[in-house]
């Protein structure tokens, strides 16, 4: 399993569709061949930047953890883990594409005091096998 390195390849996966969802994540889908949604300048995307977007036939894969759901860095950074731990276990399951794994609501607070307490990466741990679960089922 590839992992996602450059704004472009997101940017490209979250172009796709999403196809599953938990309370807190969502999984983003899209082909290999994606192009990108546009260069930096603003301009036309040419022939060559398209095919080194993805260069291996692989299954790709990137987390994303805005600062805006998980305010310290050591709670985004111990979501991340917990997304590449799990999702290396399902990666026989997934065909070739592209994938992110994207946070799209908070973990509370008030729950989750410690930034990076057992009792997160559990819970973090549960709901994203949930979220590769259902994502291996859809079509």
């Amino acid at each position: 399993m590839q992992r996602l390195q450059t704004r472009s390849q997101f940017q490209a996966v979250l172009a796709g569709a999403i196809v599953a969802k938990t309370t807190h994540f969502a999984l983003h889908r899209n082909a290999l061949d994606a192009r990108p949604v546009q260069t930096e300048s603003g301009g036309p995307v040419d022939a060559l930047a398209a095919r080194s977007l993805f260069p291996i036939q692989d299954t790709w894969l990137g987390a994303m953890v805005p600062k805006r759901w998980a305010k310290r860095a050591v709670t985004r950074n111990a979501i991340k883990r917990q997304i590449y731990t799990v999702s290396a276990d399902f990666s026989h399951q997934y065909p070739q594409a592209a994938y992110v794994v994207r946070l799209r609501r908070d973990f509370s607070r008030t729950e989750f005091v410690s930034a990076s307490s057992e009792t997160l990466k559990q819970a973090v741990r549960a709901e994203v096998q949930a979220l590769m679960q259902a994502g291996a089922k859809a079509p």
